[in-house]
């Protein structure tokens, strides 16, 4: 069975940045499932896999529109430290969860700091980075109703 509309499929993957290095890999043993077309993987892995069937093992290079964006420098903001909760710990490069004034819950990373204000990125950390995937399909199976 090819994996395509309204299956399921089971894949290992590991996943590189631009540079080489290893981001992340499905557990051994454990591969990682989804429907194909609910969108729960990046788009353009997703395409790259529609026609495969179990045993197929392909690499697979996704540019960043296909995958989290391009780098959009307005969701760099300078933000007053006053804004942060008294007694937070900020330190440049750790990754936070906070609120817009509108309550909306966004995850940033902390890139620069003064003693006045915090400079945030709220990009995705793979926001314009080329993805290289190492894939296997372990199983397709119809979706069940």
């Amino acid at each position: 069975m090819k994996v395509g509309p309204n299956k399921t499929v089971a894949f290992d993957y590991k996943l590189y940045g631009e540079d080489g290095e290893l981001i992340e890999s499905s557990p051994e043993g454990e591969p990682l499932n989804f429907i194909y077309g609910e969108g729960s993987i990046i788009p353009g892995l997703e395409r790259e896999l529609e026609g495969m069937e179990p045993g197929d093992s392909k690499e697979v290079v996704v540019k960043p529109e296909d995958a989290y964006g391009e780098h959009d420098s307005e969701l760099v903001q300078k933000v007053p430290k006053e804004r942060f909760a008294a007694g937070s710990t900020l330190e440049i490069g750790m990754s936070y969860v906070g609120r817009t004034e509108a309550g909306q819950v966004i995850n940033f990373l902390i890139t620069a700091m003064d003693d006045e204000n915090v400079q945030i990125d709220m990009n995705h950390p793979l926001a314009g980075v080329n993805l290289r995937f190492e894939v296997t399909i372990r199983d397709v199976k119809d979706v069940e109703e």
